[in-house]
């Protein structure tokens, strides 16, 4: 899911050619560039052939033997040289006249393979002399001829030899990089406005709302922060990476209220988070991808053992909270239950890891069918045929002399950050967001004591948009690209990833400091809740398709959901 997860954002955040721009609010301006050499550069050029890939000697020879008086053109078996340039024929040394002589005729095949025996000699020897000789240098130095330097320097290079520059960061660029790099990063200016009001003291809803709409941005530049730094390290530690910081807003807001003893929020806030992927994000991954398109399918397998895992955490809360209501001992052993439970959670997820980066890296390699998109009005059809034609025309234009052309989507992509820009966004950006998040975990309690609000509505529903804006934006663009695995990763691994690694951590992170109201026992509205969520997902993701009408009853769900909170 992980390696789902960064081939997503990197799907959302670029426009790759030839496609139409997306809306994604979190798209990068620029395309990231991609790592190149000389050997990949010559691999994409096209290559022609002409009248001097073809010895002439041997053309002339071999129709002679086969055609024998029939003399065919002068460059028969050859493409047209360049229009650019003028190029004469060379003059033929063959007579008008046809031979007849059985004894002339082999003669004339004696001279033609000394002449091209000769030729190619000569033509070694060429090849040898030139390659001996060193590229002298233009400029001053070229006009007064050859130098010590140009002696010592080696005749010649293989180019898959020569390093490859990296590329070169400069102040401005890095600038452009990390804050000008997106539409959405104007509302960062939200963060000091947010702790100016705080500071102030101003009413508590507008520091919520100010705070609220700051960790936005700076959620999506905490990611950007990760892939940078996840490009210079392997899949494994790209994975792991991904894993510590994939659900760090979520991670970071229930640490804040943790140490207020707000355990309500704690608890609300990471069912809701993993309620709004499910449910939210993938109904409408489901709705927009689907909607132009019959059905999309996915990894079947990939969606079961994301499914697996999900009954397993929801299990993993049934249990301890059943045990605190139906149990008979006379001492309350629910925060036993629960840290254990946590503990054996955590080492579930250390095993997924485990599988899906070194084990069974495969399947998750593995693609998934592809569907075309629906036709929406009766002119589409024929715009489309003359679409293909006037791309046939093209096509059957270049390739008359195109031999070999290779696509370049595949080639690594470089790094737009220095390594050491890239950590100092990603510490910047998660300290922001922690003074942020406890800034609006500080005035929810003001928030709600009016009785307009309840806890259980903050805590399910407001928080968590938070965390998942930028997630659920990278889910949704890449389902309208047909790219469901990728779409599926991000919406089913980033509520794994809570219930396997983040809630489990809270529980110890508790236990550690003594606080034993956070346990695996929740109430028990929101144990239903999650099971009935965790219920139609793993229903509708079995069959490994999906169409418009089942993101319908995910975000109709979630509706039902979001309505019983607000009255709850």
């Amino acid at each position: 899911m992980h390696k789902y997860r960064r081939e997503a954002r990197q799907l959302a955040w670029y426009d790759q050619d030839g496609e139409p721009s997306s809306h994604n609010p979190f798209k990068k301006f620029r395309r990231r560039p991609q790592r190149t050499n000389s050997m990949q550069l010559e691999d994409q050029l096209v290559h022609s052939r002409s009248m001097g890939d073809v010895n002439l000697s041997q053309d002339r020879r071999r129709r002679a033997e086969f055609n024998g008086d029939i003399e065919g053109p002068a460059y028969a078996g050859t493409f047209p040289p360049v229009p650019t340039e003028s190029y004469e024929p060379a003059p033929s040394n063959r007579s008008d006249e046809p031979i007849n002589d059985p004894a002339t005729l082999s003669n004339k095949r004696a001279l033609d393979q000394e002449s091209v025996t000769e030729k190619n000699q000569n033509g070694n020897e060429a090849i040898e002399s030139t390659a001996g000789q060193t590229r002298q240098r233009k400029g001053l130095f070229g006009k007064f001829g050859r130098h010590k330097h140009d002696e010592e320097t080696p005749a010649s290079e293989p180019d898959d030899e020569k390093p490859v520059d990296g590329p070169k960061f400069t102040f401005a660029s890095q600038i452009r990089a990390t804050i000008l790099n997106s539409w959405i990063n104007v509302l960062i200016l939200a963060a000091p406005v947010g702790i100016a009001l705080f500071a102030v003291g101003v009413n508590p809803i507008a520091v919520f709302v100010v705070n609220f709409i700051a960790i936005i941005p700076l959620a999506a530049m905490l990611s950007y922060a990760t892939e940078e730094i996840a490009m210079r390290t392997g899949e494994t530690i790209g994975g792991l990476l991904n894993a510590s910081f994939g659900n760090a807003v979520e991670l970071i807001v229930a640490i804040i209220a943790l140490q207020k003893r707000n355990v309500l929020i704690v608890q609300t806030s990471l069912i809701g988070s993993m309620l709004s992927n499910l449910l939210l994000v993938m109904g409408m991954c489901f709705f927009f991808g689907g909607i132009n398109r019959v059905e999309q399918h996915f990894n079947v397998v990939v969606a079961q053992t994301a499914a697996s895992l999900l009954s397993l955490a929801v299990a993993s809360l049934i249990i301890p909270t059943a045990f605190h209501q139906w149990s008979d001992s006379k001492t309350d052993n629910t925060a036993a239950v629960s840290r254990g439970t946590a503990v054996l959670l955590l080492v579930t997820y250390g095993c997924y890891l485990f599988f899906q980066l070194k084990s069974h890296i495969d399947m998750y390699n593995a693609p998934s069918k592809k569907v075309e998109k629906r036709n929406k009005k009766s002119g589409d059809a024929s715009r489309g045929i003359a679409r293909i034609g006037k791309m046939t025309a093209r096509l059957g234009a270049g390739s008359a002399q195109e031999v070999k052309m290779t696509d370049g989507d595949d080639e690594p992509e470089e790094p737009q950050l220095a390594l050491w820009v890239a950590i100092l966004t990603l510490g910047l950006s998660t300290a922001l967001v922690a003074v942020c998040a406890e800034f609006m975990v500080d005035s929810i309690e003001p928030l709600t004591a009016t009785g307009g609000i309840s806890e259980t509505f903050v805590g399910l529903i407001l928080l968590p948009i938070v965390g998942n804006a930028a997630e659920h934006a990278t889910a949704v663009t890449v389902a309208c690209k047909d790219k469901m695995d990728l779409a599926i990763g991000v919406a089913v691994g980033s509520s794994m990833q809570i219930a396997l690694l983040v809630l489990p951590f809270i529980v110890v992170l508790g236990w550690c400091e003594g606080i034993n109201d956070m346990t695996l026992n929740f109430d028990s509205f929101e144990i239903i809740l999650l099971f009935v969520s965790v219920l139609l997902v793993n229903y509708l993701i079995g069959d490994g398709k999906s169409h418009w009408l089942e993101g319908v009853l995910l975000m109709m769900m979630y509706l039902i959901i979001a309505l019983a909170a607000w009255f709850f």
